[in-house]
């Protein structure tokens, strides 16, 4: 799938633009959980935008014009010497869309935006704790390249730092 193409169920991918603001604020929120995050919880108020995190970094996917999910996708070393790499800094499905294929085709459209952005690898941080995740991650070709053992101390306990990576193959 490509940005701004349909898919089955009037599902849309595509870019974010500076009004998806309090939508993916208040989806932020809502899959906001200490399996997923290593910040506090975003402030209901808060702005999702800033400039570290403007609307060209998201793809955004719409069902039926309803913002349903999200995935961010940086340059994660701003040098020339990391041109050809693109991370993935932020993804969430909504809860009642989990489970559908949502997931898969976000990771999909940021493989794709990779690829056209230039980008040879696409690379991710996922919690240890965060198993439906890693498994979505292990199925889109994703593979684990290293561990940072006890990166976080969340709710009491540590939490290991999974760093994870796939190519993007040129078509």
């Amino acid at each position: 799938m490509t940005v701004e193409d349909r898919a089955p169920g009037d599902m849309r991918i595509r870019r974010a633009v500076f009004e998806d603001d309090r939508a993916l604020a208040a989806l932020d929120q809502s899959t906001w959980g200490p399996d997923n995050a290593v910040s506090p919880p975003p402030h209901p108020d808060a702005a999702f935008f800033d400039l570290a995190s403007p609307p060209e970094q998201f793809l955004i996917a719409e069902r039926s014009g309803r913002l349903v999910g999200f995935i961010r996708l940086v340059q994660p070393v701003t040098l020339p010497s990391g041109d050809h790499v693109r991370q993935i800094q932020g993804f969430a499905v909504d809860p009642a869309e989990q489970g559908r294929g949502l997931g898969r085709m976000l990771l999909e459209a940021a493989c794709q935006e990779a690829r056209r952005q230039g980008a040879l690898r696409i690379t991710l941080r996922v919690l240890s704790v965060n198993a439906r995740a890693r498994r979505l991650y292990e199925a889109a070709g994703f593979a684990v390249e290293g561990v940072l053992p006890d990166e976080f101390f969340i709710e009491g306990r540590y939490v290991d730092d999974v760093l994870m990576g796939r190519s993007v193959p040129r078509t």
